[in-house]
């Protein structure tokens, strides 16, 4: 079912009680109607799952809670995503907040430039002191027409950062089930579909930094999330060739980079298979730039030689000598 001018949000969280009723506020607290939350508690081991049943009762039927067993981050947006019945879609991180006018903005912004799929705004950081920067975070400043090419060089807005039509969440499809890097997949497979992004120039969202960390963090020294990045970059490296992307775009070649880097970090984790599939794939999205060749063709060697996970130790102790230099 489908709800005319219903903006639907969708929280998941773990562990994050305080928070939660937080970021709950921020959405009853917005200047717009109508709206509807849906709270995915992914297995919390504390008093989240309490505080969100609260939460329910407090509010009727604006809010709906989902227990499910813990999933990690994606799949619980999925179990959100399936539950939902708005015209429009808002994913937020418990650990963000919108601001009053994100809903209002936003939702005019689409209704004014129908072409357009996800309306995306300012976003600002607020660091663990409490202190805000006022420049806007990452490149949420920017005016960006579609998010390829310009993912691949990094994630530029947090997921709390676009409003979206239903008909864009739709079309993607579910969330994968990867616990790292799930959100940058997401993002690069709506732009292997060429979506047409347009830009709010107000600041609408805060990503709060905070000591209990995100659930992106660690994604090198945990084996298990360096294997779900892994998947992940291989997963957004088919997005971007079948977004049409050439391997001789700088985006690409920085994106080869970081696939290589990848591998030998998948390499001295013992993640062999990984290492070498990221390996092939970076020397492909490499073209013929000058760089990349005795690079290939050294480490290639060596791994055959001596075993990837071998030439990944190698290469992770020559990364800190350089790093000490």
């Amino acid at each position: 079912m489908l709800r005319k001018e219903l903006v639907s949000t969708i929280i998941p969280v773990f562990n994050r009680p305080r928070m939660l009723r937080e970021a709950v506020e921020s959405v009853l607290g917005q200047s717009y109607r109508p709206i509807e939350i849906v709270i995915v508690d992914d297995g919390s081991t504390d008093e989240t799952p309490s505080v969100a049943d609260d939460i329910q009762r407090q509010n009727g039927e604006l809010v709906k809670v989902l227990h499910m067993a813990n999933c990690g981050p994606g799949l619980a947006r999925e179990s959100g995503r399936r539950a939902v019945t708005g015209e429009f879609v808002q994913y937020l991180d418990s650990d963000d907040l919108l601001l009053r006018d994100k809903f209002e903005l936003q939702v005019n912004d689409l209704r004014r430039n129908p072409d357009c799929g996800i309306s995306y705004c300012k976003t600002r950081y607020r660091d663990p002191t409490g202190n805000v920067v006022t420049d806007a975070w990452k490149r949420t400043g920017e005016t960006i027409r579609t998010l390829f090419p310009s993912m691949l060089l990094s994630r530029w807005w947090a997921t709390s950062t676009p409003l979206y039509r239903r008909s864009v969440v739709e079309s993607v499809g579910p969330w994968s089930d990867l616990t790292n890097e799930e959100d940058w997949e997401y993002d690069c497979r709506v732009g292997a579909r060429g979506i047409e992004l347009h830009f709010v120039p107000e600041t609408l969202l805060e990503v709060r930094g905070h000591q209990e960390g995100r659930a992106s963090d660690n994604g090198v020294a945990d084996p298990s999330k360096l294997a779900s990045r892994a998947r992940a970059h291989e997963m957004i490296h088919r997005h971007a060739v079948a977004a049409g992307i050439e391997p001789a775009v700088p985006e690409m070649q920085h994106f080869s980079r970081e696939l290589f880097l990848l591998s030998r970090q998948c390499g001295a984790a013992g993640l062999v298979d990984a290492s070498r599939r990221l390996f092939e794939l970076s020397r492909e999205s490499s073209s013929s730039h000058h760089w990349a060749g005795l690079d290939y063709l050294v480490y290639g060697a060596g791994a055959r030689v001596v075993g990837w996970r071998v030439m990944g130790k190698a290469s992770e102790h020559l990364d800190r000598i350089r790093n000490l230099v």
